[in-house]
């Protein structure tokens, strides 16, 4: 045995699965949040419909937390988006299920500024929309923690 290098049997450890196992890309998986989101807490219609924007439109926690209520055109079904990371802001259009997601939490509250708040009307905090993802994973019985940033790489993962 050379010098420094300890003499320690080699431990089986358990082997972890592909990375397709980990992926919340798929439909399958992204939907069974989206609907546990829905189920939870008393504000199941706010998390759902944030859960549905970030996951098609790719949106990173931050830029979430800070989509204001004037960066949302239901009219003409559109969405500003001001990326972060050097990241170029684009408008990006809202489909169906996100339009009417939209419209019932703006007739719950149109004097929102932000385009999600808590029940204080302040914008949502980053550990909060951690918190809200991690516990709608658990709720749909996916076996690993999730959490935000995954919603943000499933995107790339199904375009």
């Amino acid at each position: 045995m050379p010098f420094g290098y300890p003499n320690h049997r080699k431990t089986e450890s358990p082997r972890r699965g592909p990375n397709s196992d980990y992926r919340i890309g798929r439909k399958r998986k992204s939907g069974e949040v989206i609907a546990a989101a829905a189920t939870q807490g008393r504000h199941g219609l706010r998390d759902s419909a944030w859960i549905l924007i970030a996951y098609r439109h790719g949106l990173r926690v931050s830029e979430l937390v800070s989509l204001r209520g004037d960066q949302i055109d239901l009219a003409q079904g559109l969405v500003h988006v001001a990326r972060l990371n050097n990241g170029m802001a684009s408008v990006h259009p809202l489909r169906g299920p996100e339009r009417r997601a939209l419209r019932r939490l703006q007739r719950e509250d149109a004097s929102a500024a932000y385009g999600f708040v808590s029940e204080r009307k302040a914008p949502l905090t980053p550990h909060t929309v951690r918190k809200i993802v991690a516990c709608a994973g658990r709720q749909a019985g996916i076996e690993f923690s999730i959490h935000p940033h995954m919603l943000h790489h499933a995107t790339g993962y199904k375009l």
